[in-house]
């Protein structure tokens, strides 16, 4: 029996492009996929660097109140694992929402 291999390249990337990119990797392939299984994997990778994003903006102006040194290295962290953990999933053909995200996107 052979088994079906599934294209899953745009899917992989969308996550390894907001670790490495921000949002502009997975806006990309957003923008430009006709894939519909890959828009939804960019939606959620949208959903939370655009989180991450507004988490980072909260944390800076918290370093005058000695949090921020705490937040800043541990979102950092955050998103490196959450990316990884997304990127493997997105390999097995599996969706997964990042924990702590705002949807501004609605992933269907």
């Amino acid at each position: 029996m052979v088994k079906k291999k599934i294209d899953n390249t745009l899917n992989i990337l969308a996550h390894i492009l907001g670790l490495f990119t921000g949002f502009l990797g997975p806006l990309i392939i957003f923008l430009a996929s006709k894939d519909k299984v890959a828009k939804k994997h960019a939606k959620y990778a949208l959903n939370w660097q655009f989180s991450l994003m507004i988490y980072v903006f909260v944390s800076i102006p918290l370093i005058f109140f000695l949090i921020g040194f705490i937040l800043l290295p541990a979102l950092i962290i955050l998103n490196m694992v959450f990316c990884i953990i997304a990127i493997v999933k997105a390999s097995e053909n599996t969706f997964w929402k990042y924990p702590l995200t705002i949807p501004f996107f609605k992933v269907e």
